[in-house]
């Protein structure tokens, strides 16, 4: 099941719009944009806010609204839609960023952080022409995938798992083994470049 984020609400402070897997959503995953108000500084947002670009200096503070939910010290934003149930499944262009990280986390993280340095988010990241995966600051390699053009997630609410597909293969590349406490939602990180993501999209077969 997955919850967009409403503008006014009292469980969590920034809303959201919950996505799950009813009759009509068995096949087709979560549908999001980028939640502005998480938006560190030094990111903005374009193509009606599916796409994330980095700017080494950022926006200037007076210029970004005062918001609690938005990311203090580091290049993340996060979707605006979580999950608390079903099989889900993303794409997101990579193509223009050298170093991104791509994932997601629990709702509530701390802003003062960043996803993979906490126990709360689960992401693939990308430098120096690597892949690994990321928890708690923890890394693991991963082989065989290089830089495509575009990369896949599928996120297995009730397994906890998170996958890294290749969407070329359409073949799973790696598997993170999660450990969900609460509603999740995509999110994503980058020091240089842009990326672009595309939801709403069905499971594809196989996976």
């Amino acid at each position: 099941m997955a919850l967009h984020f409403a503008r006014s609400w009292r469980l969590y402070s920034w809303g959201a719009k919950r996505c799950g897997a009813a009759a009509g959503e068995a096949r087709r995953g979560i549908s999001f944009k980028l939640e502005e108000n998480t938006a560190h500084s030094s990111l903005a947002l374009f193509r009606g806010d599916t796409g994330v670009k980095y700017g080494l200096v950022g926006l200037e503070p007076t210029k970004v609204a005062l918001n609690v939910e938005r990311f203090r010290e580091w290049a993340v934003v996060l979707a605006d839609t979580a999950v608390t149930s079903g099989r889900h499944y993303w794409e997101v262009t990579v193509k223009r960023s050298q170093q991104f990280r791509i994932g997601v986390a629990d709702m509530d993280m701390s802003r003062d952080s960043c996803i993979g340095i906490d126990d709360r988010s689960w992401v693939f990241s990308y430098a120096q022409r690597k892949w690994h995966t990321m928890l708690a600051n923890e890394k693991a390699p991963i082989e065989g995938i290089g830089q495509p053009e575009k990369v896949g997630l599928l996120l297995d609410y009730e397994a906890k798992k998170l996958s890294l597909v290749d969407v070329n293969k359409v073949s799973v590349v790696h598997t993170l083994q999660t450990d969900f406490r609460g509603p999740v939602v995509p999110a994503f990180a980058l020091w240089d470049g842009e990326l672009l993501t595309h939801s709403g999209l069905e499971v594809p077969e196989g996976l």
